[in-house]
């Protein structure tokens, strides 16, 4: 393989050189979609045979379910992806516990998704609102460790909560709106695991100001010892199993429930709208697009001819950004110009902080090589 070339951009994709790790082949295929065709390929099933392994999956879940008061449990944010498998798992007849969590960033737009869709599906839903000045603490922590991955202590307070309800309610199955349709690919170079909570309490331990007595938190042998071996708790992709387009659910979703869209990817938070959207292209150079763009390519929803004329685009809209910023800095109890400033600072990685990395490193090997044998 190729050493990365500045400014080279993948032939097949649009992944390019601000994946620093990125590797290219003769044939100028990045090791990102070659993944996805070596690896990913083999396990996505959006066709009858997915319909077939669905069916038993679903069979063994309501079997498993009996005597408990759900099925399984789903995370929902308003966005397309939960949205629409919250609306294709209630065809199975599936008792669902919606989990939501509010981490004080919700899109008007996204809370109205929910709440439509809840409703008319008649789907149990538990909302938890993080505590607020727990939050900005942490966030503004993140900002000051000027790391790439701002959108960790939402995503970390959402899936420990997630466990949180599930051992509660003695659920054994996550399905999770993930898909290869549309996010295959994320290079692990533009963030870090956001289910570090060892990353998460040093990076509070160093920059934060006040104790997080109350925000979610879930530790790695959680994750991978207690849920899975003792308690039995699964995760599954449900969207994995069938023909999702995006574009398409998008137009179900707002013809049947009314659902409207917020924009691009994880937009339904208006942190991670700013955060995606303005803070990582300018501060680290990643446009989160091109991932987005090229899992979908790859999955032949969209051509890459269509994809780098979207890219051509900024990834901001210069005339709304100052109001964002005003926005985000208001909300977090800053000035405009201190939030420029914690944008201003050099940028680091995770690898300047400590972190329980070398945890997740054997975990994958592990898991290699059981997968081997």
């Amino acid at each position: 393989m190729d050493n990365p070339t500045p400014y080279r951009i993948c032939t097949r994709c649009v992944m390019d050189t601000s994946d620093p790790e990125i590797a290219f082949d003769a044939q100028g295929h990045c090791n990102h979609c070659r993944y996805f065709f070596e690896h990913d390929r083999p396990t996505w099933f959006p066709n009858e045979e997915g319909a077939r392994r669905w069916a038993q999956w679903i069979e063994r879940i309501k079997r498993e379910g009996r005597g408990r008061e759900y099925d399984c449990i789903i995370g929902i944010s308003g966005g397309v992806d939960s949205a629409y498998m919250a609306y294709r798992l209630s065809e199975y007849g599936l008792r669902m516990l919606a989990v939501h969590v509010d981490g004080g960033w919700n899109s008007e737009i996204a809370v109205k998704n929910i709440e439509m869709l809840v409703k008319k599906l008649n789907i149990d839903l538990f909302t938890y609102v993080v505590d607020w000045d727990e939050m900005r603490d942490l966030q503004l922590a993140f900002l000051k460790a000027s790391l790439a991955n701002q959108d960790v202590p939402q995503d970390h307070a959402f899936f420990a909560q997630l466990y949180r309800q599930a051992m509660q309610h003695r659920i054994r199955y996550f399905l999770s709106g993930g898909n290869l349709a549309t996010e295959s690919i994320l290079p692990g170079s533009w963030g870090y695991n956001a289910m570090d909570s060892g990353h998460l309490a040093a990076i509070h331990k160093r920059f934060g100001t006040r104790p997080l007595r109350t925000f979610p938190r879930v530790s790695f042998w959680t994750l991978y010892g207690w849920a899975p071996f003792v308690r039995r708790y699964r995760t599954l992709r449900p969207l994995n199993f069938m023909d999702y387009n995006k574009p398409r659910a998008k137009q179900e979703l707002a013809e049947k429930f009314g659902w409207r869209d917020y924009g691009d990817k994880h937009h339904e938070s208006r942190f991670t709208k700013f955060f995606q959207s303005y803070y990582l292209p300018v501060k680290f150079g990643y446009d989160k697009r091109r991932a987005h763009l090229s899992s979908m390519i790859v999955a032949g929803q969209i051509s890459r001819e269509e994809s780098l004329e979207i890219l051509r685009q900024p990834p901001y809209d210069a005339a709304a950004v100052e109001e964002d910023k005003i926005f985000v800095a208001k909300k977090l109890g800053i000035s405009a110009a201190e939030l420029q400033r914690l944008i201003d600072l050099p940028p680091c990685t995770y690898r300047d902080y400590p972190s329980n990395a070398w945890l997740f490193d054997w975990k994958d090997r592990v898991m290699r090589r059981l997968r081997q044998r």
